[in-house]
Parts: C-alpha cells; structure tokens; sequence
C-alpha cells in the first residue's frame, strides 16, 4: 500500500522548499516553469492530495457552505439545493447540510455548528425567516451568526430586513394563479391550505383577497381553509369544503402538495378535475408534471432560485457588494387542472 504523500514529502523530492509546494497548489505567486512542471508531475505520480485541513488554516477557509434546510422530504426543497449545488461546484464549494424540520431549537444548534465548523458562507432557509410576526430573540441570534458568518436568507426574512435576502416574487405568482382562474370564467374561487402565522400563506392570501377584489368578486370566508403544507391537509380541507351546500368552482391551493391531496379527495367523492372543478398548486414540484391529471401551477423557479443565493452569496464572501434583496419571477404554468367554466 502506497503512503500517503506529504507537502514535505514533495517538498524534499523535489528539493525545494514547502512555501514553494505550496505556491504551486495554491498559485498565490509566482514559480519557476521547470520547478512548476517538477512539482507538479511529483503530485501526479503520488497522487497527491493537499490536506483540505491545514489548507483552511492556511487561507482561512474551509471551502464549506453551511446549508439550514427545513424538510429534506419537500421536493421544493430539494430543487433548490439543486441549483444551490451546480452553482457551488464552479467555485469548489462543498455543502454543510442540515435539516431542521422546521425546529427553532435545531436551527439554533445548526448556527453554533456552522461557526464551529468555520463555515465560509451560510444559506437559511425555512423556519423562523417565514414567521409571519417574527421571534425578536430568534432574528437576533441568527443577525448575531450572520455577523461573522456571510449569509444569505431565502424565501424569508428577519426584523427590519437586515439580511439579504433572495427570494420568488409569491404575491406575484399567486395573482398570476387568481387571473387565470378568473379569466378561465370562475367567479366562486376558494382558498386551500397552509398555516396562518407563516409569511408565504398571509402573502398568498393578502395577493389572492385582492386579485379577487379587484375583479369585483366576492371573497367567501367559508371557502378560505387554512390548515397545513401537506398531503393530507389537502384531503382534509377539501373534505370541509365539499361539505358545504355551496361550494366554488375553482381552488387555489397554497401549495402542490395541497392541490395533491385536493384532487384525490375531490376524485374520491366523484368529482371530474377540472371539469367539476378547476384547482391550482403553487411551486411546480416535479410530481405535479406527473399527476393525473396534470397539475397547473406556479413555478417559483426553484433551481433558479438556489443558483442565485450561491451567487449572491460568493459576492458577500468575496466582501463584494451586493443587493440587499434580490427578487426570482414567478411563472404560471397551465396544464390539465384547471379549464374554462362550462
């Protein structure tokens, strides 16, 4: 078994010293093109692998961004970290990732290891940021990181909007989602999903109350029935509201995974989607191409949307100056949920 090579062991077969070793790995000057050559054909013929360690010691990184996710389950989720890690790999980034499941008290333990582990960047996403009245001790511990840690919030925000943030345009997205149903002909549209003190279900709801409005409609409070993000609170909610001796014609759900469980439920008690009703997600996770039938959506541009907080975040890492909030446009895209009123 071959031993594993040193920078001295290279430094002394090359006869040179290991400052010069060192110049070459990390081309921070200038070296002599035979020396170069030498040492660098004495790193392939070892296979030399610089210790990642005693580099971050060196330069002062670690070449590691910490990553705070609030369910690795969420498909929305996983897109994001998708497009966060394509981007990360162009600058040699390795991801410190974590999941929360959205536990104030995990998020904390996670912000004490990022800094332990010398994080070079920091990418939050979930929890506390999409309070919709925000925790002042919460924000201030995370503020707090964030002062030594470069960071950048995503979907969410803290008090006074003191970090920067990236985020899709949600009220946007959801009037785009309310237009259509409009204009495919409904005027009895309901509301499904969501929890009420987080900020993406008060901003869909304030968007979708004043599309409404704004096209003369009534806004039926018994149609709007928030509850959760899930699955099953899809099928529970639409159960309450076909119960109703008057029911709406069309839904918008606060999610996919909402308008999933909508749909089977609405399939069970034999409706035809969207001929007995037309109803729309909101994200475009990959199931809601696959669903029958297949789901119209708004697609917050979830690949785009990780892409861009790993931009934004080299700039902050590289002390350069960046936006404090950069904003992803939404797109709706229709497919076979939702058709015009007969």
């Amino acid at each position: 078994m071959m031993k594993q090579m040193t920078i001295y062991d290279i430094a002394k077969l090359a006869n040179v010293s290991v400052a010069t070793v060192s110049r070459v790995i990390n081309s921070t000057a200038p070296v002599k093109d035979s020396t170069r050559k030498k040492i660098e054909a004495l790193i392939q013929q070892y296979q030399f692998q610089p210790n990642a360690m005693a580099r971050s010691l060196l330069k002062k990184e670690t070449g590691i961004i910490g990553i705070i996710v609030p369910d690795l389950t969420n498909p929305f989720y996983t897109e994001v970290l998708a497009g966060a890690e394509q981007e990360a790999l162009t600058t040699g980034h390795t991801f410190l990732l974590t999941n929360s499941v959205g536990d104030y008290q995990k998020e904390s333990q996670y912000l004490s290891i990022m800094r332990e582990k010398r994080v070079d960047g920091m990418i939050f996403l979930g929890g506390r940021i999409n309070l919709k009245i925000g925790d002042e001790e919460l924000d201030q511990e995370l503020i707090q990181h964030a002062s030594t840690i470069p960071t950048v919030l995503v979907n969410g925000t803290v008090k006074g909007n003191a970090l920067t943030r990236v985020a899709t345009d949600e009220y946007t997205g959801t009037c785009m989602a309310v237009q259509h149903l409009i204009e495919c002909g409904h005027k009895q549209i309901g509301f499904l999903g969501g929890e009420m003190h987080m900020s993406t279900t008060s901003t869909k709801l304030r968007a979708f109350k004043k599309t409404m409005r704004e096209a003369g409609l009534e806004v039926r409070e018994e149609w709007i029935l928030t509850d959760s993000f899930s699955i099953y609170s899809g099928r529970k909610q639409m159960e309450k509201l076909l119960q109703l001796a008057d029911k709406p014609t069309a839904v918008m759900c606060v999610n996919d995974f909402v308008a999933i469980g909508a749909i089977k439920t609405a399939v069970d008690h034999e409706l035809t989607i969207p001929d007995d009703m037309s109803i729309i997600g909101f994200d475009d996770i990959p199931l809601s191409h696959h669903f029958i039938p297949e789901i119209t959506t708004v697609s917050q541009e979830a690949n785009e949307l990780g892409r861009t907080a790993i931009q934004v975040l080299q700039k902050l890492m590289n002390q350069e100056k960046v936006k404090k909030h950069t904003v992803i446009e939404p797109k709706l895209i229709v497919r076979k949920s939702s058709a015009r009123l007969n």
